[in-house]
């Protein structure tokens, strides 16, 4: 028995030789793959939280009619600029000029009969309590006649403020009932802000006052400085967002409604310390599912690609942050790493970072 077992255990050495010479021969057969290669950076990272958002007017104000009637005329349209005080719209006065004249004559026939009645108390024709009545009426004509005189004067609308009209919602010779939003109004002397949503992961780490980069594709390569002036304190029942709203200083820009924004928020205020973190291309990464990432180092030889399994963070820029799984000093593959399989003969080409 011992002859045999000798003989099987020097087989079995033999086999997996031969085994490992095939597969030498086959790693060397393989061609090596053209790749571009960077060192992992260390660098100091400050918290940020990233978001899209639309640019408003601070102060939108919705101006209706006091009193419905037939709109006479209609002299601003969207996106005119306007100054406040500017006549935008009237209402046709025929029927609130009936109202004001009617309501003249019913105040100067209470005064007739008053004055008729005291002159008959006077001579004791007339009782206390018959004066005392049309007295009253005298007071309430009165009051109905102030109260169509406001009327009258709000048969226009005028611009509040300074601003650009963002909507026009009704036309000349239109009806309207009372208090029927006809124009909507961008206040441009209250300021500008830009209003976004985030996930409740970020938004619980956004406070009033933190720090804000804007960028607008309408003005390329100019950053605007911003400053978070809202937080919601409950969710948007529709998306399960929390809206967020950050004032932007447009610094001699030519602002108007709806630009789409982009928005880096610094959590915590300038204040904040930056955190020392690891980071590697965007690039490099050829597979991501929630934190969990997939990248290629090169081995000790620089020749060979190795697959490692890496913990992501935040994205700061065109790079992204890695937590755990790789250490400053190993040099990851960008290019070329989607063809790439464990143990993958490489060629490094090009200028190295």
């Amino acid at each position: 028995m011992k002859p045999l077992a000798l003989a099987l255990l020097a087989a079995a050495v033999l086999l997996t030789a031969c085994a490992k010479g095939e597969r030498t021969a086959a790693a060397a057969a393989t061609p090596a793959a053209p790749v571009h290669a960077v060192p992992v950076e260390s660098a100091s990272v400050a918290a940020t939280v990233r978001a899209v958002g639309m640019l408003v007017p601070r102060d939108e104000v919705r101006l209706a009619f006091k009193v419905g009637g037939m709109i006479d005329s209609m002299s601003v349209d969207a996106g005119d600029r306007v100054k406040r005080g500017q006549v935008l719209a009237t209402l046709n006065r025929g029927e609130i000029d009936a109202s004001v004249a009617q309501a003249n004559e019913a105040v100067e026939k209470a005064r007739r009969d008053l004055e008729r009645a005291k002159q008959l108390r006077v001579d004791e024709v007339a009782t206390e309590e018959q004066v005392q009545d049309l007295t009253t009426a005298w007071k309430v004509a009165q009051a109905g006649l102030d109260a169509v005189r406001f009327n009258a004067r709000f048969a226009r609308i005028e611009a509040p403020s300074d601003g650009v009209v963002l909507a026009r919602l009704a036309e000349a010779d239109e009806l309207v009932a009372g208090g029927q939003p006809v124009l909507v109004i961008g206040a441009s002397d209250t300021g500008w802000v830009v209003r976004t949503a985030l996930a409740d992961r970020d938004a619980v780490r956004v406070n009033l006052g933190d720090t804000a980069d804007v960028g607008f594709d309408a003005f390329p390569g100019q950053p605007f400085p911003g400053k978070v002036t809202r937080v919601a304190a409950a969710a948007d029942p529709m998306t399960g967002t929390f809206d967020v709203e950050v004032e932007v200083n447009p610094a001699g820009a030519r602002f108007v409604r709806g630009l789409v924004a982009k928005v880096t928020l610094g959590l915590g205020g300038a204040t904040k310390s930056a955190a020392t973190s690891t980071l590697v291309p965007v690039s490099a990464l050829v597979e991501a599912s929630g934190t969990t990432g997939t990248v290629y180092v090169l081995d000790a030889t620089g020749t060979i690609a190795r697959r490692k399994q890496v913990t992501v963070g935040a994205i700061v820029g065109d790079h992204v942050v890695v937590e755990a799984g790789l250490e400053p000093g190993q040099r990851v593959i960008t290019d070329g790493a989607a063809w790439l399989t464990e143990g993958h003969p490489v060629r490094v080409v090009g200028k190295q970072g």
